[in-house]
């Protein structure tokens, strides 16, 4: 896989994020791994340090599939806030922890379920909890 980008993830994201892999039933879920992975090289900061172009949870981003160039915008969320009106994608989705800490303008690739890689591009952040103001969502 190719170098990835680097990343930054306030220190209360990384606390409800390590939380959330202790409580899965079993570690082998797919993108569990990537996850941990992630959060292990992840540049952490206190949310007031979070610069404002950075994904981070609950944030609301608009980013491209390179394959496809189909365009997203949804809110990145913990499994439990996920709905029916899919414009919500889940930490463990594979998308999903690719997206976390990345900068607007940022690419990376990342693995699929079933093999490959897909490349993905954030091209706005349109809400960040951090730059709001809202550190308890």
């Amino acid at each position: 896989m190719s170098n990835r980008p680097e990343i930054t993830i306030s220190s209360l994201d990384a606390i409800r994020l390590f939380k959330l892999i202790e409580s899965l039933p079993t570690k082998k879920m797919v993108g569990i791994s990537e996850l941990e992975e992630e959060l292990a090289r992840a540049n952490i900061v206190e949310p007031t340090e979070v610069p404002p172009t950075i994904v981070t949870m609950n944030s609301t981003v608009k980013f491209t599939v390179e394959s496809s160039r189909d365009e997203f915008m949804m809110t990145l969320v913990y499994p439990k806030d996920l709905d029916l009106n899919g414009d919500k994608i889940s930490i463990l989705a594979p998308v999903g922890s690719a997206l976390l800490g990345l900068s607007q303008g940022d690419e990376i690739e990342w693995p699929k379920p079933g093999g490959g890689l897909i490349k993905i591009k954030i091209k706005e952040i349109f809400y960040q909890p951090e730059r709001a103001g809202e550190y308890n969502r």
